[in-house]
């Protein structure tokens, strides 16, 4: 009886560590999303109600939740006391999210003309970054189809494995 209680918990745990990892790809996937509806509405704020990017990114982190809504959060207290491009690159490199380092990159390249440049130069940056930003949510899509199904799979073969050597 105990040995079949322990088969089914190896068994259970193989396939909850697979279905973790395939997350991570549905995961990405969704941030990258809320990444953009933030720089949407960064971009509508900044046009058309002309408030500083402190006070911008703190309503932005008030509406977007999890890791995303995190970073402006992060960003508009850093910008206290650092200059906005460094503020954002900090808050980027400093928040967990289930972003790829080159989502990162891309998403730090904004911080380069924050609060540098003119209106337009800010707006051209921001829709440049959401350019680059739809090239890695297709990317994310595809992986997330190819790799979360075998990753679930692949928890439970593994764990099935196991238990047949064990037995």
């Amino acid at each position: 009886m105990i040995k079949i209680f322990i088969f089914a918990m190896i068994i259970g745990a193989s396939s909850v560590i697979g279905i973790m990892i395939a997350k991570k790809y549905a995961n990405r996937e969704f941030e990258l999303k809320e990444m953009k509806n933030a720089l949407n509405m960064f971009e509508n704020k900044i046009k058309f109600t002309y408030e500083d990017i402190p006070t911008v990114f703190s309503d932005i982190s008030q509406k977007i939740s999890g890791n995303v809504g995190k970073i402006f959060k992060t960003a508009s207290i850093q910008m206290k006391d650092m200059q906005a491009g460094i503020a954002w690159e900090y808050a980027v490199n400093n928040t967990w999210s289930n972003f790829n380092k080159e989502d990162i990159d891309i998403i730090k390249g904004l911080g380069r003309m924050l609060g540098k440049t003119d209106l337009n130069g800010q707006i051209s940056e921001i829709n440049l970054v959401e350019n680059f930003i739809d090239n890695q949510l297709e990317e994310a899509k595809l992986e997330k189809e190819k790799n979360a199904k075998m990753y679930k799979t692949l928890g439970l073969v593994i764990g099935i494995t196991i238990v047949i050597i064990l037995a």
